[in-house]
């Protein structure tokens, strides 16, 4: 690097150069600045999207699908499932419907209430003014139940410590999803959620709450299936109606035939 003699000999050669040139007055210019060149060239960074909320929590049910497929905890259950039965639809839904237990055919499928009782299940859905896409569906319970022995291919239900064995699932899946309302079909998720021993007949046509979210408890299509007298179809349909108006919904009207 030049020192300060030499740089003031290449000042006078300049200035001299300038007279010769017929430059006779310079304007002073700005103090010369010299910049860092540390990181000059370093590329500019993008600014990170924010993150996606509902991305996360997609993500995160996917996480606890895979979870669930490799439980272990029910040794007759995990035996003899062909597929776990873990839930579907839209997170955020307006309403959650959550059944019990898989049968033969949710086992085959993978999904629940796909058989005769999620036939009619999604009927009732549809007078509600809802398509099934539109509600989640899920079961306390992801694996089916087997038939007792000499029972065929009949379901049993849970027992209390198979529920109790999902229940932690369950609960991470319902934070997740967040439904706004909350319908417990039949005895076992009524009695579950509301920790009692008072049966489904009592505790229907009322709402509760279960994590803060709105509860309302009816009948199980199984059980309407069975039904002969029709009375318990009549008795969800009020619950239905029931579940409309505290969400603030229109009840349609009932089509004949």
């Amino acid at each position: 690097m030049p020192d300060a003699i030499d740089l003031a000999r290449q000042l006078r050669v300049h200035l001299d150069s300038l007279r010769a040139a017929g430059v006779l007055f310079v304007p002073r210019g700005e103090p010369l600045v010299i910049a860092s060149t540390q990181g000059a060239h370093a590329p500019r960074s993008e600014p990170e999207p924010p993150p996606d909320p509902l991305a996360a929590r997609r993500h995160e049910l996917a996480v606890l699908a895979a979870e669930v497929e490799a439980c272990d905890r029910c040794p007759e259950l995990f035996s003899t499932r062909t597929r776990t039965v873990f839930g579907v639809g839209p997170i955020d839904p307006d309403v959650a419907f959550l059944g019990e237990a898989p049968g033969g055919d949710e086992d085959r499928a993978g999904e629940p209430f796909v058989g005769k009782a999620g036939q009619l299940l999604t009927r009732i859905i549809n007078a509600c003014g809802f398509t099934r896409d539109e509600v989640y569906i899920f079961n306390m319970a992801k694996c089916r139940p087997p038939g007792a022995a000499g029972s065929g291919s009949a379901n049993r239900q849970p027992t209390p410590e198979e529920c109790a064995n999902c229940r932690p699932f369950f609960e991470r899946q319902l934070d997740l999803v967040r439904p706004k309302f909350l319908v417990a079909l039949g005895n076992i998720p009524a009695k579950a959620l509301l920790n009692t021993t008072t049966g489904i007949t009592r505790l229907r046509g009322k709402m509760y709450e279960y994590r803060g979210v709105p509860l309302l408890c009816t009948f199980h299509p199984s059980y309407l299936l069975r039904d002969e007298t029709g009375e318990r179809k009549r008795d969800v349909w009020e619950d239905m109606k029931l579940l409309l108006r505290t969400m603030g919904r229109e009840v349609p009207p009932v089509k004949k035939g």
